[in-house]
């Protein structure tokens, strides 16, 4: 979505009236999109006008196209300032990424530097790398910017950046992404000019905006069908900002193992749909690229077979390739340091006790550190769900200074680039507020691009899903609330719901995410974690209902008979902390879709007081 677009000549006539940042805090409120208010508004007002200079040189038509802050589609993030036309030749669009830095420190991680923002000095991307990631993912998404061969040239502008800080910006280390995104400071304004000058000096007779903001998009991939094609070195997902910081921060921890003798543990903390198993898993391709004894380790199995079967239809034998994904519950029996790093996914859903009858091992987390010199845990808290799951921060820092295992953790290691539910950060707190697991500023409104819809009948619902699985990439889910009678029986149905809906677990199959035939099948919370699809419907069963103003929630409609996730409740703690689970399940179950998300609730009460929340947020 492009918050603002016209020609040059309205940009700067905005300009000069002192109009171009009130006029676009008013659009973002218009189109429903949260912004941060007064941060953004005062860097626009800082901002703008230098980029406006820079293109009011003459070899640059007036009529050229400029766009503000486009939301690159499926992601949260949004390109600062792009301007589109042609060099003569060819149509070229300029990406331009703004920075108000003065200056940065160099580090010896890849493509990352020290800046000042947000009020304090973080680690962050290189701003060449940061411009040119956003071509790339442009480019990946919109078929129409190839068909139409568009040229997308990033660059940066750091227009408050001294002179006698150029070194550390341009430092040889981050050659290789200053020649795919030239990088301009404060005295580089001509050269700016000229740079842009060269592939936009006239208008171009097709709308180049047009065609990005609404060309057809390619359809997207999941991680559980890219695995082999990235452990054969293709890049598949391009990592941006924070992302590309934590791959860098743990790549030369391990680096580092070659002199530095000690432990290391690092925490990567990030919600649903912030890359942290694409994380993982590149870093185990690069790992094992450069030799390194390593593996991906989840307690979770749909995501270590799913990923270790996409592995398989590769050129890598398969005993090997299933030895790279292990499962956390073996690890008691690995001797110390055996690996130089071990990448834990899921972490939050590590257990205390290993083994079928849970009477193997002694802590998980512990077992891990004791394993590897360098141990990496990708933490969500909020995808908790079971009262086995010990995987809390807390909990792995504990483990880590028991086994004198250096702790890194800090802002650097948050992700917060969405690539779930349509990019949108807003979607997630609407959950939150809704689900009532915490109250959220973003509790009225998100990017509506993102399809949800209530039902009040499930097998509509699964019609409606039916129609979004034309590349067998929308999957129904619910929870545990109902009885596996097919795993004795295979003629007989598990979930029946008013309105003549029948359908089976999906336990008779291992590749639920993948398998053609398990459209009609219905996941639970253990086969889809660590998963996504394109779309969801998800069923609420009446282990959630509203009532009287509230979200309230009863343990006791589980399926508790097979449901390990929750048991043994017996004091007022495991009540609150039923209550948690069931919440975050739904959470996660709700966030799992990339382009959509289809409810059915079986307690109507629900289902109205969703749509009435969606109702909010659409007017």
């Amino acid at each position: 979505m492009i918050v603002y677009s016209g020609s040059k000549r309205e940009f700067q006539n905005e300009l000069i009236n002192g109009q171009i940042s009130k006029r676009l805090d008013n659009l973002f409120h218009s189109l429903g999109l949260p912004h941060e208010s007064y941060s953004e508004f005062k860097s626009w007002e800082a901002s703008l006008p230098r980029i406006g200079m820079i293109i009011s040189n003459r070899a640059i038509d007036d009529n050229v196209q400029v766009a503000l802050e486009y939301q690159i589609p499926l992601t949260s993030k949004r390109v600062d300032f792009m301007i589109a036309g042609t060099d003569g030749i060819n149509e070229n669009v300029v990406i331009i990424e703004l920075k108000q830095w003065e200056t940065c420190q160099i580090t010896s991680r890849e493509n990352v530097v020290k800046a000042f923002t947000g009020g304090a000095v973080r680690d962050v991307a290189h701003p060449s790398q940061q411009a040119y990631s956003y071509a790339r993912l442009i480019e990946n998404f919109n078929e129409d910017v190839r068909l139409n061969e568009i040229q997308l040239v990033p660059c940066a502008y750091l227009h408050n950046y001294r002179e006698e800080n150029r070194w550390s910006i341009c430092d040889g280390r981050y050659a290789e992404a200053l020649h795919d995104a030239p990088v301009f400071l404060q005295k580089d304004g001509a050269i700016l000019a000229d740079f842009i000058a060269k592939y936009v000096h006239s208008p171009s007779e097709k709308n180049l905006f047009e065609i990005i903001e609404n060309g057809k998009l390619r359809p997207s991939r999941s991680l559980q069908e890219t695995v082999g094609s990235i452990l054969n070195g293709n890049i598949e997902f391009e990592m941006i900002d924070e992302q590309l910081v934590a791959y860098s921060t743990i790549l030369k921890f391990v680096e580092n193992t070659v002199t530095d003798p000690s432990k290391h543990t690092v925490i990567v903390q990030g919600g649903p749909g912030t890359g942290k198993s694409v994380i993982a898993i590149n870093l185990l391709a690069k790992l094992l690229n450069n030799g390194c004894s390593c593996a991906y380790v989840t307690k979770t199995s749909a995501p270590r077979y799913t990923f270790w079967k996409s592995l398989t239809r590769g050129k890598h034998k398969i005993s090997y390739l299933k030895g790279l994904f292990m499962s956390s519950g073996i690890l008691h029996k690995v001797s110390k340091d055996a690996f130089t790093c071990l990448l834990v996914d899921e972490a939050h859903r590590l257990n205390a006790k290993s083994g079928i009858y849970g009477n193997e091992g002694e802590n998980q987390i512990r077992e891990i550190i004791n394993a590897s010199k360098i141990s990496v845990f990708f933490v969500d808290e909020d995808q908790i769900v079971s009262m086995k799951d010990i995987g809390t921060i807390d909990e792995i820092k504990k483990q880590a200074e028991m086994l004198d295992s250096k702790v890194y953790c800090s802002d650097s290691l948050i992700l917060t680039s969405q690539f779930r539910c349509n990019g949108s950060d807003g979607y997630l707190a609407f959950l939150d507020d809704m689900l009532q697991i915490r109250s959220t500023a973003n509790r009225f409104f998100f990017n509506l691009d993102y399809d949800i819809e209530v039902f009040d009948d499930a097998c509509a619902m699964r019609e409606a899903l039916r129609k979004k699985n034309g590349t067998n990439k929308a999957r129904m889910i619910a929870g545990y609330c109902y009885p596996w009678v097919s795993d004795k029986d295979k003629t007989r149905m598990d979930i029946i719901l008013p309105g003549g809906f029948e359908a089976q677990w999906n336990f008779s199959t291992t590749e639920f995410a993948t398998d053609e035939d398990s459209f009609e099948q219905v996941g639970c919370i253990h086969s889809t974690q660590g998963l996504e699809f394109e779309y969801v419907g998800v069923i609420i069963g009446l282990d959630m209902q509203y009532s009287d103003g509230e979200v309230v929630t009863d343990y006791t409609k589980r399926y508790l008979k097979r449901d390990k996730t929750i048991s043994n409740v017996r004091t007022p703690e495991d009540r609150k902390l039923a209550d948690k689970i069931i919440r975050n399940t739904y959470r996660t179950l709700l966030s799992r879709g990339q382009k959509g998300c289809f409810v059915y609730c079986e307690d109507s009460n629900l289902g109205q007081y969703i749509r009435s929340r969606l109702e909010s947020v659409r007017h």
